[in-house]
C-alpha cells in the first residue's frame, strides 16, 4: 500500500484511500470488481487468510458469485490490495506501470 501510496502523490495524482479492512466494503462494489476484473485477480489467494480458510470453505467461495461476494465482505483480507478505481475502470494490486500511464 505505501508503495501504490507513494507513487501516486509522487505522479501528483490526487486519490480518496477507503480501508475495507477496517471499515467493510459492500457487495456492490465487490461486484462491480469482479465484473471489471474477474476472481482470479480480485482474490488475493497468496495471502494467509485464504490459505487458513479450510479446503470447503475456499471450495464454497468459488461455486457462485453470491458466496464469493459474501466470502470477500465477510474476509475482506481477502481482497487483493490496493484496488484503484480509475474512473474507466480498476487497477488491481501495485502496478507501476498502470499507475504511471494514468499521467498520461
Amino acid at each position: 500500500m505505501k508503495k501504490a501510496f507513494d507513487l501516486l502523490t509522487e505522479l501528483g495524482l490526487s486519490y480518496e484511500f477507503h480501508d475495507y479492512k477496517k471499515h467493510g466494503i459492500d457487495p456492490e462494489t465487490v461486484k462491480s470488481w469482479l465484473a471489471a476484473l474477474g476472481q482470479d485477480v480480485v482474490i488475493n489467494k497468496k495471502g494467509t487468510t485464504w490459505r487458513k480458510l479450510s479446503a470447503d470453505e475456499q471450495q464454497n467461495a468459488l461455486t457462485s458469485e453470491d458466496n464469493l461476494i459474501s466470502a470477500l465482505t465477510t474476509h475482506t483480507s481477502l481482497i487483493k490490495r490496493p484496488i484503484l478505481n480509475t474512473g474507466t475502470g480498476y487497477i488491481a494490486g501495485f502496478d507501476e506501470n498502470a499507475y504511471q500511464a494514468l499521467k498520461k
